[in-house]
């Protein structure tokens, strides 16, 4: 049976087991629909009782521009070493440890300014599953190891390359970038960054098909 919306919604509300907090990773390449997952996925878990599922990507990870123009990174934005993956997996690690008696903050992504932004997602200490997304959770290099030994599971989102990259010009255009801009970032790093994302597809738990993720805006 094709996989479907609704599998990966009684997958993943399974993961909490024995009073212990989980942690889901949604990993995939720049415009596969990782954040539209998991957004859907808090909702539908989530439902109209008590929350129980929050969501922390990893974007909130991001270096700050000011950081990327010291270290000469500026033009590779979104790259590996343009996170603090080291910083991120602390942040899983403290999750993983709870719940405690305290909320726990993470840092956000404003898109708009291209910056993250600290203090910027409470996790309850009532979450039971937290989901996390982001393009480099399978990679094995650097510190990015650390952030998989944390995570419960990781799904990989895959979506035909040509909707996946006319859906990631689509999102640039979105957040003040002209057609051509947008076509040229994703051109020169976007598809870099796909392409090494692509090579971590086989370490995922499960890989999602386009038909079993959720349209953006639905």
């Amino acid at each position: 049976m094709p996989l479907t919306f609704d599998d990966l919604v009684h997958r993943a509300r399974a993961l909490p087991r024995g009073g212990r907090r989980a942690i889901l990773g949604i990993a995939g390449s720049p415009g596969a629909g990782k954040s539209t997952l998991a957004e859907r996925l808090v909702r539908e878990l989530n439902g109209t009782g008590d929350p129980w599922v929050a969501h922390v990507p990893m974007d909130g990870f991001h270096l700050a521009d000011a950081e990327l123009e010291r270290l000469g990174r500026r033009d590779r934005k979104g790259a590996p070493d343009t996170f603090d993956a080291a910083g991120y997996a602390a942040l899983l690690r403290r999750l993983r440890d709870g719940p405690g008696g305290d909320i726990v903050y993470a840092p956000g992504f404003e898109r708009v300014l291209e910056q993250p932004l600290a203090g910027a997602i409470p996790v309850p200490p009532t979450a039971r599953l937290v989901i996390t997304e982001g393009n480099y959770l399978l990679l094995t290099t650097g510190a990015w190891p650390r952030v998989r030994s944390l995570l419960d599971e990781v799904w990989f989102c895959e979506l035909p390359e040509p909707e996946r990259v006319r859906r990631l010009v689509a999102r640039h255009e979105q957040f003040g970038k002209t057609h051509e801009e947008a076509v040229a970032w994703v051109s020169h790093s976007d598809e870099r960054n796909a392409e090494l994302v692509a090579t971590t597809r086989g370490r995922a738990d499960l890989v999602v098909p386009q038909a079993a993720l959720p349209r953006a805006g639905a």
